[in-house]
This record gives structure tokens, C-alpha cells and sequence, in this order.
């Protein structure tokens, strides 16, 4: 199978960061592989989970990002007649690129800006190592006051999903954004958001437990 044609964008550098650069180096581009993340998502809910970008700019990366095999689009089944983007197996191999850059940023959220946008399950990126290394298995619900998402973890891995999970979550988390950021770098656990009352846990099983005990 041929390579796929490069950008017209590139570093022309005989190096991985430089090629990888290539590909995902262009602004927005990671913040779309963010919100495609959360599972396929229709052009209208992209753009408006992106505050700041111009519907030219997102068609644009998005077209960019589907010659480059990160992305993908179908045709929902009737009765709905919109088209919706999702990640191939390449783009979603980017998650560790994500977390490591939300672990990377974290510090830079001890402030939030008067004008900055929220969106709850931006939230899920800094928070998925704290709760991978419990050690347990299942689905997490996450209610924010700016929202729900949903994490998977164990199994194949980690993932996330925007609003409520599909399924009776195993544990569910209510906190706020400042007590999420906490436990996203590491200077809070869980157990110790709950033992200060900043943090409840609900679910009785393996997951819920090991939430509380930290």
C-alpha cells in the first residue's frame, strides 16, 4: 500500500517529531482528536465544542486530518441524515499524546481566565491517571456542574465519552472543576476529596471502593 500523500504543510525533515508535526502540528488539529476522543461527532457539535474556531479553519483540519488517516466520516442510518467524524485506529492512537500533554498543562489551570470556555469532559483527559492507577476496572460517571462524561478503565485501556455513560456507571463522581484539576496533577486523591467533603463517590462495587480507599 502507497504512503499516504504528505501535507502540503511540512517541516521536510527526516524525523519522526518533524513528520508526526507534520501531520498534528497545525493549530486546532489535537484539539479535534480531543473532542473526536469522546467518540464521532457531527460538524455542528465540534464547532461549537471549540470555541474560537472558524468554520473554515475546522473544515479545513478536518479534511487535512481525514487524507492523513486520523479521521474518517459516515453517513448516520435513518431516520437521521447527518454525517458524523470519527478517529481510525491511527488518530485514536494519539491518547497518550493527549494525556501527556494535559499532564504536561495542568499547573497552568490553577487560574481559570474570566473569558475562558469549560467544557466538562475536557476534563477527562487530566483525570484519566488518576483514576488508572487504581488498579480497578469499569465505568466512571463524572458529573461536573458544567456537565457529565463517562471513563472507561481497565480492559483494552482507558477511553472517555461525552455526557452520561450508555450503561449504570460502576461508581460515579459529583465534584467540582477545581477538585477535578486536583486530581488530574496528582495533588489530590479521590479518597482524600472525599474525606474533605469536596468530593462524593456512589456505587457499592470493586471500582467505587477503590475510589474511596484512594
Amino acid at each position: 500500500m502507497p504512503p499516504a500523500p504528505r501535507s502540503r504543510r511540512s517541516y521536510d525533515q527526516y524525523c519522526a517529531a518533524a513528520r508526526a508535526l507534520d501531520a498534528v502540528g497545525d493549530r486546532w488539529t489535537l484539539l479535534i482528536v480531543r473532542e473526536l476522543l469522546a467518540g464521532p461527532r457531527r460538524y455542528t457539535d465540534l464547532h461549537a465544542d471549540l470555541p474560537g474556531v472558524s468554520t473554515d479553519v475546522l473544515a479545513s483540519r478536518l479534511k487535512d486530518m481525514e487524507r492523513e488517516g486520523l479521521t474518517t466520516r459516515r453517513r448516520l442510518p435513518p431516520p437521521s441524515a447527518a454525517y458524523v467524524y470519527e478517529l481510525t485506529d491511527r488518530g485514536r492512537e494519539l491518547l497518550p499524546v493527549l494525556r501527556a500533554l494535559a499532564d504536561w498543562g495542568a499547573p497552568a489551570l490553577e487560574e481559570r481566565g474570566p473569558t475562558d470556555a469549560v467544557r466538562a469532559h475536557w476534563f477527562a483527559l487530566p483525570l484519566l491517571r488518576g483514576l488508572t492507577e487504581l488498579g480497578a476496572e469499569g465505568v466512571v460517571g463524572v458529573r461536573l456542574d458544567e456537565g457529565e462524561f463517562h471513563v472507561r478503565v481497565g480492559g483494552d485501556g482507558v477511553s472517555y465519552g461525552d455526557g452520561p455513560a450508555p450503561e449504570t456507571p460502576d461508581a460515579l463522581l459529583v465534584l467540582d472543576a477545581e477538585a477535578c484539576v486536583a486530581v488530574g496533577r496528582g495533588v489530590l486523591t479521590v479518597a482524600e476529596g472525599v474525606r474533605a467533603g469536596r468530593i462524593e463517590v456512589s456505587g457499592e462495587g470493586v471500582l467505587a471502593k477503590a475510589l474511596r480507599a484512594g
